[in-house]
């Protein structure tokens, strides 16, 4: 293991433990907040298409912003792990779309739509461990978005959600890291650089 991965996975453990320790009702309160500011944004607005995901455990929520997409007649897409750790995609029909699937995720029982159904999305929202304002993103280490992304069409704005503490100044990278346009957090949306 080189030192960026060694790097990498200790800071993976260091934001994972922080956010074990976020109060449930927390995590609800920075949802709202979080989906309110994406939601106000242009490219949210004019989007047909977009790629999100669905929050699970201690991740900043992603189940207002969800509801709200839906319910304003967005066509939202989200993926399903296939077991090689790329990404297939489905349409979210609401929540009785979503079923439990392996690693304690939720994913839609919708038909599947193949791995470049992502690059039919006007925007792409995609869940991180932290992000900088460079735009380097760090995931939870399997790449299945920095595969994913890079079907992605260039210009399409990708977002990260995450809390604000988990904005640093710096991040260990790799090459074959993608990067993100901008990061969204209860406090707001900021573009990277």
């Amino acid at each position: 293991m080189d030192h960026i991965q060694t790097a990498k996975l200790a800071l993976r453990d260091q934001l994972l433990t922080a956010r074990g320790r976020l109060a449930l009702a927390e995590i609800g309160e920075r949802a709202r907040a979080t989906a309110a500011h994406l939601l106000a944004l242009p490219e949210i607005g004019h989007a047909a298409t977009i790629a999100a995901y669905v929050s699970v455990g201690k991740e900043p929520g992603t189940g207002p912003l969800l509801d709200a997409l839906h319910a304003a007649g967005k066509r939202v897409i989200l993926p399903i792990v296939l077991p090689d750790l790329d990404l297939d995609w489905a349409v979210y029909a609401g929540d009785d779309s979503l079923a439990t699937a392996r690693r304690g995720l939720l994913e839609p029982i919708t038909p599947r739509l193949g791995k470049d159904a992502i690059a039919t999305a006007d925007v792409v929202i995609v869940p991180g461990l932290a992000a900088t304002l460079a735009g380097d993103r760090l995931g939870q280490g399997g790449g299945c978005y920095d595969r994913a992304l890079g079907r992605v069409p260039v210009g399409t704005p990708v977002i990260v959600v995450l809390n604000d503490e988990e904005v640093l100044a710096e991040l260990p990278v790799n090459t074959h890291d993608r990067k993100v346009g901008a990061i969204a957090t209860a406090s707001g949306v900021r573009r990277c650089r």
